[in-house]
């Protein structure tokens, strides 16, 4: 003997099947300077996203734009916690410190915040790309992805909407219908417009002077039930067993890891428990969930989210947050690539490229990710055709396209305490109290919304822009209006 005693371990040194380790948590910076940075990359990406993706004119962006500053991500309440800049960059708009310059040529903008208080500018920069919407670059000058044209699916003109593109002029609206649409229009002057649809046809459509039926307008969170949508594609095609499958997320492999508690249903349903550790400026550290910074960081959405630590036990605690339809997304990316398949091409195949919803696009990170959490774009004609896919209980064209009961299922909230479902909204806490109670929509963070109304067999899709309020009471009024009049 040596005299010398075993060192007495201090891990689990038993072989695992996977053994990739833990992901490293990710760390939200909330000191000033970085959320200047956000502040100036998302300005930034609204422009290319007005500009570029939407197709508005310079003095049409000016107008619609809203200086809007990032802000720390608040703890299981909801509320920001911590340094709040807005003051700061109105003031910097106000005296002409805070600017964006936009390269029509290029797709691109250049928002600069200048402070001479503060030390060297902050430069935040975005671009458009065909098929991927308006990428946040942050300080990069390019996205780390090529971005090669996404093949699409032709058109149908020859067939008649919603499954092609002809459509015929409305009879006119009721004047009932048309008075709540004009009262709507005139109180909700961010609105691009307004489409009501049946499974036979369009029933009716309004625009306001800066929109076309074809200009695709933002959704921001209504992309949330997009991506909801292709994971039931997916389940309807035999890529995963049910909705209540562990989330296969390509960095929660080791069966160590609390990560691998969380199932898909969970991450639809905001039930996820995912949060990050939180630096602010003064040294401190605070627990927060991530709401906004998917858009203002020039990063990889799909690591990020799935490097969020698990702060409450997954399916105890619904917090509305982004990273978990960013796990999905790698999730979805993760299912088609191991498939052998082209991911870009094939995310629109699945569901976009199937209702004809031509012109939408998926926005994508600095890695080429599609955002899962928001950034869609689409005409108003379109977001109403995903509509009646929910109105037509998952059936398009007499095709199945998402599993029996899946439409129950995601429109239906299922867990005490709120009205959220599975990437939808419900009106189960009336809020709005004209419509259904069984009444759901997917809801984006300016109002924008796709309504379900199965019972009347309607879709109604009101298209809005960023950061513009909209009048609810009205909206609710001209929805049931359209009950009366069409249904």
């Amino acid at each position: 003997m040596s005299g010398r005693l075993p060192v007495e371990p201090i891990f689990d040194t038993s072989p695992h099947l996977f053994g990739d380790g833990l992901p490293s948590p990710v760390v939200y910076d909330a000191s000033e300077r970085a959320l200047r940075q956000r502040t100036a990359n998302f300005a930034a990406k609204r422009y290319v996203d007005m500009m570029f993706v939407s197709g508005l004119d310079r003095d049409t962006a000016d107008r619609h734009f809203r200086p809007r500053a990032a802000l720390v991500p608040g703890g299981l309440s909801g509320r920001p916690a911590g340094l709040n800049v807005q003051d700061a960059l109105n003031a910097a708009v106000k005296e002409g410190r805070f600017s964006v310059r936009t390269d029509a040529a290029d797709r691109r903008a250049v928002a600069t915040w200048t402070d001479p208080a503060f030390g060297e500018p902050v430069t935040g920069q975005a671009v458009a790309r065909a098929g991927y919407g308006g990428v946040v670059l942050g300080e990069a000058v390019a996205p780390r992805f090529d971005a090669v044209a996404v093949p699409r699916a032709a058109g149908t003109p020859e067939k008649a909407w919603p499954l092609g593109d002809a459509v015929e002029t409305p009879a006119a609206p009721p004047a009932a219908m048309t008075a709540a649409l004009d009262a709507f229009m005139v109180s909700s002057p961010g609105v691009y417009g307004v489409v009501v649809g049946s499974p036979e046809r369009l029933l009716l459509e309004r625009y306001s002077a800066f929109a076309t039926p074809a200009r695709a307008t933002p959704s921001w969170s209504m992309t949330k039930a997009i991506t909801a949508t292709i994971i039931g594609r997916m389940i309807q095609e035999g890529w995963f067993h049910s909705i209540h499958d562990p989330a296969p997320a390509p960095l929660w492999r080791d069966p160590r890891g609390i990560h691998r508690l969380i199932t898909l249903d969970h991450l639809v349903r905001m039930r996820s428990g995912l949060g990050f550790p939180i630096r602010h400026g003064d040294g401190s550290v605070s627990l927060g969930f991530e709401n906004s910074a998917v858009y203002q960081d020039g990063t990889d959405a799909f690591e990020m989210a799935q490097r969020m630590i698990v702060a409450t036990l997954p399916g105890s605690v619904f917090r509305y947050v982004n990273s978990g339809m960013n796990v999905l997304g790698s999730v979805i990316r993760s299912e088609i690539e191991k498939r052998g398949l082209p991911y870009h091409a094939t995310v629109y195949g699945m569901l976009a490229d199937r209702l004809g919803m031509r012109t939408y696009q998926h926005s994508a990170d600095i890695a080429g990710n599609f955002i899962g959490s928001g950034a869609g774009f689409a005409s108003a004609r379109d977001y109403a055709k995903f509509g009646l896919l929910y109105v037509n209980d998952g059936v398009w064209n007499g095709e199945r396209l998402l599993p029996p009961g899946w439409v129950d299922y995601a429109t239906h909230a299922t867990h005490n305490g709120t009205s959220y479902a599975a990437c939808f909204r419900t009106n189960i806490d009336r809020r709005f109290p004209s419509l259904p109670v069984e009444t759901a929509w997917a809801a984006g963070a300016s109002d924008q919304r796709i309504f379900i109304l199965r019972r009347h067999r309607l879709s109604v899709a009101v298209t809005n822009e960023t950061d513009h309020p909209m009048d609810l009471v009205a909206l609710d009024r001209m929805i049931a209006a359209a009950i009366e009049a069409f249904a």
